[in-house]
């Protein structure tokens, strides 16, 4: 069998362990100054990867600061890896079989099935059996068809004892057959796509025409202004013409939205990829995009970029903005985004990124540095009006004692008025859990994770104190350990603490929280949506994951439970994602038949997101955010580099992040900031250090990450500093 690159192989780690490897070249080049090992088994007969997958996978290592083994542990599924257990070779993907039935040959004639007939008459069960067999199988038709064990005793008359007597007659016969466990052609197409209105056509023709003259386009389009419609006439062109689409979404939960509505326009030809589904899953959607058949659009989120594609011809990329496309932990620490972009610049296919709220960067690259062109769509699908935007001043509220909780009388009394009307309600509250913290009303004794630098949030649910960055927790203790007083109060509330009181204002009326916790499986994101689309659920609460281009039409309130949350934070992006997330949970509000009511409650009513929020003023938020970052040297007139270190032992970090800092700075002067201690500052019993680079964008970027690399040996080169471990995030979001 002749190796060809992109093929798996298994090679040896010392004596006992083996691994998957990925051929990525094939030379004759004798190896000089490290040792060779032999490739043991050749897994593939043809190519697991394309040469495009491994000329991206090279790109994300060299820019991201990484291995190029992170990056293949990222891009391929599990069950693609073989690992060794011991001297046992491990294979996770395991194909999905189906046991099938058959008639033993000898029976097949017309004269040995009436004999059959005649020896079953005093076995009526078996007999029933096979009449059953004869007619799913079609067997006196003109085309055999095989039968399944399943289907054959999915019958009431089907008798197991019956069914094993025809075995051991020899009458019957089984085998298996791999069925794989995707969908097989049964999706059917049910509408045809809604005509475009002039917008929206007038959106379609500048977008088509701004690709002929550049690869990116930003598609700035208010809420509910149709955008989906126009990226599935895109969607649509593309395939007329023999081309791919790679369609990503920030978010598992708005995939189930979405698949809905393509799959109702394009059938089977719509595969869907991401987390939720199993690894088996994922391993057979990887092979049949490497098949004769493909699929021609891949629904997904961020990992799908990773995907092969034989013809990838458009890329969307749907709430460009949002920061989960930003891969945090482990490496590579990509943005979906660009590596997108790089990937349809590498095949020759177009990207439109398409959000009603642009990131900086993006809106820069469009407008300023004309990198990308701009389209944009100004009005709400058939005229809507945009929702009103009320700010409540919370802090007032509560000096006055006129709330209590996290609802305000203003919040309370447009829920009372919107659930009389039949009409449905969304809360957002950006934390999750009960209460964000404990704390003792005597001596302020906060109850805090014993790996990581953090206080527990409470989660009444399941009456635990919990750390969200390990997973440690422990029940709260009925007395303060450090003064022994049982005055305990929960502070700061998450949304499990509001659909507490909700349930207390509302009693008898249904309402679900979307977060974290409540979205643990595919199905609970599925069913927590389709009930709140089916009018089932009358209030919704959740964090950012409800913000992000969910339609729901009878939503007529939405209420922001607190926008200070959002900008207190110390990063210099606070202001833009507040901005973002307000706007997109806003744009929730009276999609269908009546202009909408947002709430935003805060506490700092003369705060300039306010104003801008309540006149959806974007213009005006992103100029501010452009002169504040050309200011203070941030992007997108500069790049950033965040170089982490992580080590066991505090004081010895702090020398060792002291000493590289230095060294950084004989190279790179005042482009160096730092180092200093990130808002969490120990995570899993490591603690943290963080040292800020940013640099000019016309700098060699090349040129940095050899001089980083250099920098990175000469430290681990330091006996004293061996067990340092040091990582990095490019263009941090």
């Amino acid at each position: 069998m002749e190796v060809q690159v992109g093929c798996r192989v298994i090679v040896p780690f010392g004596r006992s362990k083996f691994y998957t490897a990925i051929v990525s070249r094939i030379h004759t080049e004798k190896p000089e100054g490290y040792a060779v090992k032999q490739v043991l088994e050749q897994i593939d007969t043809t190519p697991i990867l394309l040469p495009t997958q491994l000329k991206l996978w090279q790109w994300m290592a060299d820019y991201y600061l990484c291995a190029l083994g992170d990056v293949y542990k990222a891009a391929l599924p599990s069950g693609l890896k073989l690992e060794s257990d011991g001297e046992e070779i491990i294979r996770g993907f395991k194909p999905k079989e189906e046991v099938r039935v058959r008639l033993a040959t000898e029976y097949q004639s017309e004269e040995a099935l009436h004999a059959l007939f005649d020896q079953l008459a005093k076995t009526p069960k078996r007999l029933d059996l096979l009449m059953r067999w004869l007619e799913l199988s079609n067997f006196f038709g003109s085309e055999l068809k095989e039968v399944s064990k399943r289907r054959l005793m999915n019958d009431e008359k089907s008798s197991v004892s019956a069914f094993n007597g025809l075995i051991s007659k020899g009458i019957f016969q089984t085998y298996s057959v791999e069925v794989g466990r995707l969908s097989t052609g049964n999706v059917e197409k049910t509408v045809i796509p809604h005509k475009l209105n002039a917008q929206q056509s007038l959106a379609l023709q500048q977008i088509t025409e701004t690709f002929r003259q550049k690869n990116v386009c930003l598609l700035h389009g208010v809420t509910s202004s149709g955008k989906t419609e126009v990226y599935i006439k895109l969607i649509e062109q593309a395939l007329q013409e023999g081309k791919q689409v790679l369609y990503l979404l920030p978010e598992i939960a708005l995939t189930t939205q979405v698949t809905k509505r393509l799959q109702r326009v394009f059938g089977d030809k719509l595969g869907i990829y991401h987390s939720k589904f199993s690894d088996n899953e994922r391993v057979e959607i990887w092979k049949k995009q490497l098949s004769d058949t493909p699929y021609d659009i891949i629904l997904g989120v961020r990992s799908s970029v990773f995907l092969p594609f034989q013809r990838l011809g458009l890329v969307i990329v749907d709430e460009e903005h949002e920061t989960t496309y930003k891969q945090q932990d482990p490496a590579p620490r990509y943005h979906a985004r660009s590596a997108a972009i790089m990937l349809a610049h590498m095949v020759g296919a177009k990207t439109l990124l398409g959000t009603a709220t642009p990131s900086v960067e993006s809106w820069y690259n469009a407008t300023t540095a004309g990198k990308y062109g701009l389209v944009q769509l100004t009005e709400r699908y058939q005229a809507l009006q945009l929702p009103e935007v009320r700010a409540v001043d919370i802090g007032e509220l509560r000096h006055k004692k006129l709330m209590h909780g996290t609802l305000s009388p203003q919040l309370l009394n447009a829920m009372r008025d919107a659930l009389n009307l039949g009409e449905q309600i969304i809360l957002f509250q950006n934390r999750r859990g009960f209460a964000q913290l404990m704390e003792c009303h005597t001596c302020g004794w906060i109850p805090r994770c014993v790996n990581c630098d953090v206080t527990l949030t409470y989660h009444r649910a399941v009456n635990q104190l919990v750390c969200h960055y390990c997973g440690y927790s422990i029940t709260p203790p009925r007395a303060c350990p450090a003064c022994g007083d049982t005055d305990i109060r929960g502070i700061g509330a998450g949304t499990e603490r509001v659909e507490d009181e909700l349930n207390a204002y509302f009693p008898g009326v249904k309402i679900a929280r979307m977060d974290l916790d409540t979205t643990q499986s595919r199905s609970s994101y599925e069913r927590i949506i389709h009930d709140f689309e089916e009018g089932k659920t009358k209030v919704l609460i959740g964090t950012q994951m409800i913000s992000k281009g969910l339609d729901f039409g009878n939503v007529s309130v939405v209420g922001i439970l607190n926008a200070d949350l959002m900008l207190n934070y110390p990063d210099f992006r606070a202001y833009e994602r507040a901005f973002q997330l307000m706007e997109q949970v806003a744009g929730r509000a009276g999609r269908k038949h009546k202009q909408g009511l947002v709430i935003l409650q805060t506490s700092d009513m003369k705060h300039p997101i306010i104003h801008q929020v309540r006149q959806n003023d974007y213009l005006s938020m992103v100029q501010t955010q452009l002169e504040e970052r050309l200011q203070f040297h941030y992007p997108p007139y500069y790049r950033m580099v965040y170089v982490y270190l992580k080590h066991r032992n505090a004081p010895l970090l702090d020398q060792m992040a002291e000493t590289m800092a230095t060294k950084l700075r004989v190279l790179f002067g005042g482009r160096v900031l730092g180092p200093d201690r990130p808002p969490v500052a120990k995570v899993q019993k490591m603690f943290i250090r963080k040292i800020m680079l940013k640099f000019e964008m016309g700098s060699s970027y090349s040129r940095i990450r050899t001089l980083l690399m250099q920098v990175q040996q000469e430290m681990l080169a330091n006996d004293k500093f061996k067990s340092l471990t040091i990582y990095y995030d490019v263009d941090p979001a």
